[in-house]
């Protein structure tokens, strides 16, 4: 006797015959609100993919400490509890721990580059009052030495109409 439904063994999985790719819409002017494009995956990607694939395939699910929904609550079951709340706590004080080392080495990279651009702009002005010094007293020297040259020059022109010797003037 059949009460209507079918039996789990009645069913069987086939594969439809042809392209198992989603058929293609119309070419030409559409007026559907979104078209089809085919995804083109790039070599990589597919490469990506694949692996993808294969690792979940193949990584076992883990799952430990279960019980049923209909078992009652044992002995050992409030110890099962406290490790895996244990566990589960270390693991949040593990990660609290690293987030904190991170954060206190990001601000101190951080203080760090702007202590190193501090000196830097120190240094650069330093260096610039030293080069604004060295070329003043340069330009203090050449200024000297044009004075120097341009009184040689007035001594010489000076002692060349004056004197009949045949002396030169000191430099």
């Amino acid at each position: 006797m059949s009460t209507g439904k079918p039996r789990d063994g009645d069913f069987q999985i086939v594969a439809a015959p042809g392209n198992s790719k989603p058929p293609l819409p119309p070419t030409g002017a559409s007026s559907a609100i979104v078209e089809y494009t085919p995804v083109v995956f790039k070599e990589e990607e597919e490469d990506l993919e694949v692996k993808l694939r294969r690792i979940i395939d193949n990584v076992p699910v883990r799952v430990s400490n279960t019980s049923g929904s209909s078992a009652g609550s044992g002995s050992g079951d409030f110890h099962q509890y406290r490790q895996m709340r244990r566990k589960e706590q270390d693991r949040l004080a593990r990660m609290e721990v690293d987030y904190q080392k991170r954060k206190e080495l990001a601000e101190f990279n951080l203080r760090r580059e702007e202590r190193l651009k501090a000196a830097e702009e120190r240094t650069a002005k330093k260096r610039a009052k030293r080069q604004k010094k060295k070329q003043r007293k340069k330009e203090k020297k050449i200024k000297l030495n044009a004075e120097g040259e341009q009184q040689r020059e007035k001594q010489e022109s000076s002692s060349d109409g004056d004197t009949d010797n045949n002396e030169e003037p000191a430099p």
